[in-house]
């Protein structure tokens, strides 16, 4: 079958996951993905997401650092002080090469530094390194 009328027949949603599913094949199925967590110094959580916004995704996609989503919770006691985040990496060996980059990063150690002059915006942080189900839907 010609990939066009495939692609003719298939929803979009059947798409993507076929499109994932051949990444992760093509990627030897090594991929992870990252929940981080940060908790916000008291009354810095919206220079933490403007620092995101503004700059760090940015410096993310530089260093092949994929962003899958970010949340605030809405529900006390993390409500207004904390930020959960995904990333997906091609492997475990990626994201430790990736996140050292990152690190090292002028461009990152500036915007850091400055963000961080009066105290810094994110007083603790957390990271779990996660493998998909095999009854998961494909993200």
């Amino acid at each position: 079958m010609k990939r066009r009328t495939m692609l003719k027949g298939m929803g979009a949603g059947a798409m993507l996951a076929s499109m994932a599913e051949a990444a992760e094949a093509a990627e030897g199925g090594d991929v992870v993905y990252e929940l981080r967590e940060y908790h916000a110094g008291e009354g810095k959580l919206d220079a933490l997401l403007a620092r995101f916004r503004d700059h760090t995704i940015t410096i993310f996609k530089r260093h092949a650092i994929e962003s899958v989503a970010y949340w605030t919770p809405t529900d006390d006691p993390l409500k207004g002080k904390t930020l959960f985040y995904i990333l997906r990496h091609p492997s475990r060996e990626a994201a430790t090469a990736n996140w050292a980059a990152f690190r090292a990063d002028p461009e990152w150690q500036k915007i850091q530094a400055e963000t961080d002059a009066n105290g810094k915006l994110a007083v603790t942080t957390e990271s779990t390194f996660l493998k998909l189900t095999d009854f998961s839907p494909k993200v």
